[in-house]
């Protein structure tokens, strides 16, 4: 049977420069599992791997969408399932990376079946968001799913609303109506993650946001100003800077928050990963000194 590598793990657990030597060892492609990465006006603030990281290994997924044409889990498990026929023609390995835990299970296992949402809840949601805050609806689901709230990213409101819907229509929590069914695939999934010791991982997310901000992405952030409003934005990276153009604060203030919040989003990746149960956790020098991706 095909097999489907998954190397998942939070940001700057040092992902890219891994898949690059398992592809070329394993003559293969890699598929991004990154939610931003894909948008090919996020470079800076999403990490994205450059044509020198790239080094000659095709990837799937980066640059390939607009931000005017959003990509939901459903249609990257569509889109991704489709390209996975196609490369399983010439290829017995695919390997599929990222640190975007739902796109990920929706590809090895498929997505879970939610409860229709009447369309004025989501308008009232959403009304409220704009009048009451981000913080309030979170304070909510807190209290409808803690479950849910501690691995979900909270500073994505798309992500609160949307689960706010379900625990409001259904009265009961949104994690209770995940992971209900897996659905069959025609390859197996052997699923890894990555870690580092959490100083080290701390130390690396830190250096990686002064690289961004040595890059250019104050001034990314500028180019996307029309666009803030769009869900693509709603994420860590962007965030924090729209405040800073707005001068909210200055800049020693959106450096802090940028480190922050980049730690805390690496922290809920690791609860989730680890919540899922499945993973064979590694370090990514001894995935490749031990050869654990042999498959």
């Amino acid at each position: 049977m095909k097999t489907l590598l998954v190397i998942a793990g939070p940001t700057a657990v040092g992902k890219t420069a891994l898949c690059v030597q398992l592809a070329k060892a394993l003559k293969t492609d890699v598929i991004s599992a990154d939610s931003r990465q894909l948008y090919r006006e996020l470079s800076i603030g999403t990490a994205k791997p450059t044509l020198e990281e790239m080094d000659g290994v095709s990837h799937h997924f980066v640059d390939s969408h607009s931000i005017l044409d959003p990509v939901n889990a459903g249609r990257y498990e569509r889109e991704c399932l489709a390209l996975l026929d196609e490369l399983f023609k010439t290829k017995e390995v695919v390997i599929l990376s990222g640190g975007t835990g739902l796109y990920i299970n929706a590809v090895c296992f498929g997505l879970d079946d939610m409860p229709a949402v009447d369309p004025s809840l989501r308008e009232r949601l959403f009304a409220r968001l704009q009048q009451e805050g981000l913080e309030k609806l979170q304070s909510e689901l807190r209290l409808l799913d803690p479950v849910y709230a501690q691995t979900a990213d909270l500073q994505n409101p798309v992500r609160v609303t949307r689960a706010l819907e379900v625990c409001l229509s259904t009265g009961e929590p949104y994690s209770s109506f995940r992971r209900r069914n897996t659905t069959e695939r025609p390859f197996r999934s052997v699923l890894i993650a990555l870690e580092r010791p959490r100083d080290e991982l701390y130390t690396r997310i830190d250096g990686r946001m002064d690289t961004m901000l040595k890059a250019g992405l104050v001034d990314e952030v500028r180019s996307l100003l029309p666009y803030r409003q769009l869900a693509a934005l709603q994420t860590v990276g962007y965030q924090e800077v729209f405040p800073y153009l707005d001068g909210l604060y200055d800049y020693e203030e959106m450096v802090r928050l940028l480190k922050r919040n980049s730690r805390r989003y690496a922290k809920r990746q690791l609860t989730w990963f680890r919540n899922q149960g499945k993973y064979k956790w590694v370090s990514p020098e001894d995935l490749i000194k031990y050869r654990m991706y042999d498959v």
